[in-house]
């Protein structure tokens, strides 16, 4: 997710709005995929200017590497898609050996700018993506990792707010002032650093800004070996919370890996469990041979149990044996770190899908105890409480999660629609869930509904038929007998608008 505002373009009887992920024909909806509609927002944000195929590439797969057919296919649909423009040329003219430009004429139209947010009442903190400086890409994962490390050690800190990974790595690579990214994310204070790692010796630079003022509270070089990253990142930790809060008792000791090869596979694994099932299957790979590795790692046994559940959830996998292997993994994550919230969540979630209610909300109090910034662990309580028919509260949860988060996974808008359609707010459910970030397969179950209900019956239908795609197996009477739901009249509600919808019985 990317912390910059999506902007509407008007062009002949188009209107495209990348942050809805809607093109309009004469305001009719056109059903355009996500890749073509990457590609159009590319294109049509910068008209008459050239832009080279790797761009493109990495606007529609960002983060992936395809073969240059899969851009030229999706150029071939947009043009089908789009028609002739005015006088019979095309709206995206080849520039040979170069790329593409987009020959019309295009007027950008006023977006709703992004309120700024109210700095929270405790001090309040980004740690900013530590920047590899040596001479190796590969390790970009080492600076990646001590960036996670102590983002998770300062959010244990109750008297401090504490920015969420996903958003902090919003602002990976980029180059932007420390006043307009403090005041996107909505923090007093930012922590920036630098890393490099060669011959068995680690180099630190950190500093510490108030972005309001622009001074530096605190800075420092740590030149020491490898084996002593994880005391640096506590001395770090140490210091940033004594110059924010003065000396206060630090919270229980977190587990920490034994073997480096092991924390790396974790570092980089943790980022492809949510991009599609063929990376998931790598990362399933990378966390296998991590727990082979160091059999007593915490962090890489909780990873392995989120995967296990996302393969059976998300990627259409066999329920079993799934389902056991996650919730066995999940509970010896937590065995070997009793102090770490991010395993107490883990297990909260696959509990609550076993039925086991009253322990689940033991592990959610318990998480939220150990952290209460850990924003994925209100998220996924927002989830399990929307489904027990406390809807107000789920709502609330999730928006402490978009707080924390303001740039967060996909999943946090389909959590957050999923909730409003739960609270009947169904003109709301639909603006979330055909947001860019969020509209695709496993959201549209709950946009067919939303729409349903509205009596845009056709617009819902449509959505139906493009989740069925996906999802062919699906039915109503599976899904309602999987999913943790608590609440007979919650259930009953999103069984109305699937059937509506003409959802499978």
């Amino acid at each position: 997710m990317r912390p910059m505002q999506a902007s509407r373009f008007a062009f002949g009887p188009f209107l495209l709005d990348s942050a809805a992920g809607t093109l309009l024909r004469n305001g009719v909806p056109v059903a355009i995929g996500y890749r073509g509609l990457k590609l159009l927002a590319a294109l049509v944000g910068r008209p008459g200017e050239i832009l080279r195929k790797a761009e493109l590439m990495d606007a529609a797969w960002p983060g992936t590497a395809v073969e240059e057919g899969n851009l030229t296919v999706q150029i071939a649909l947009l043009r089908k898609l789009l028609g002739p423009a005015a006088g019979g040329g095309q709206w995206i003219a080849t520039v040979p050996r170069l790329g593409y430009r987009f020959a019309g004429a295009v007027e950008q139209l006023g977006g709703a700018k992004r309120k700024p947010l109210p700095l929270p009442s405790k001090p309040s903190i980004a740690v900013l993506p530590f920047v590899n400086v040596s001479n190796d890409p590969g390790q970009d994962s080492f600076a990646d990792g001590l960036t996670e490390d102590l983002i998770t050690d300062l959010s244990r800190i109750a008297g401090l707010f504490v920015i969420a990974r996903s958003s902090a790595f919003a602002y990976k690579g980029k180059a932007m002032d420390v006043r307009d990214i403090a005041r996107d994310l909505g923090v007093r204070y930012l922590l920036e650093g630098s890393a490099r790692h060669a011959a068995g010796c680690v180099r630190i630079n950190v500093q510490l800004v108030d972005a309001a003022s622009g001074d530096h509270l605190w800075a420092e070089r740590f030149d020491r070996g490898l084996d002593d990253i994880f005391a640096v990142q506590d001395e770090v930790t140490g210091k940033i919370v004594e110059a924010l809060l003065g000396r206060l008792r630090a919270p229980p000791p977190r587990n920490r890996p034994k073997n480096l090869e092991a924390y790396d596979l974790c570092v980089r694994a943790r980022k492809l469990i949510d991009d599609s099932p063929l990376t998931a299957r790598e990362a399933h790979l990378m966390l296998t041979r991590a727990v082979t590795l160091d059999p007593e790692y915490a962090e890489a046994y909780r990873w392995l149990a989120m995967n296990h559940w996302m393969g059976w959830v998300h990627w259409g996998e066999p329920v079993e044996p799934n389902r056991r292997l996650a919730l066995n993994l999940a509970r010896k994550a937590v065995a070997i770190d009793p102090n770490d919230a991010g395993c107490h969540w883990v297990l909260a979630n696959l509990l609550a899908y076993e039925r086991n209610f009253a322990e689940a909300d033991a592990e959610f109090a318990k998480a939220i105890e150990l952290d209460p910034n850990e924003a994925d662990t209100w998220a996924t309580l927002s989830d399990i409480t929307v489904l027990a028919g406390r809807v107000g509260e789920g709502i609330e949860h999730i928006r402490k999660a978009f707080r924390l988060n303001p740039f967060p996974a996909s999943w946090y808008y389909l959590t957050l629609g999923q909730a409003q359609y739960a609270a009947r707010e169904y003109e709301a459910a639909v603006e979330t869930l055909r947001r860019e970030e969020t509209y695709r397969t496993s959201s549209r179950r709950f946009l067919a509904a939303s729409l349903a209900q509205l009596g845009r019956l056709d617009e819902a239908r449509a959505e139906a038929e493009l989740f069925l795609v996906g999802n062919p197996h699906f039915t109503t009477r599976h899904w309602a007998a999987t999913e943790p739901f608590r609440d007979a009249a919650t259930l009953e509600h999103f069984v109305d608008g699937y059937r509506k919808a003409g959802l499978p019985e």
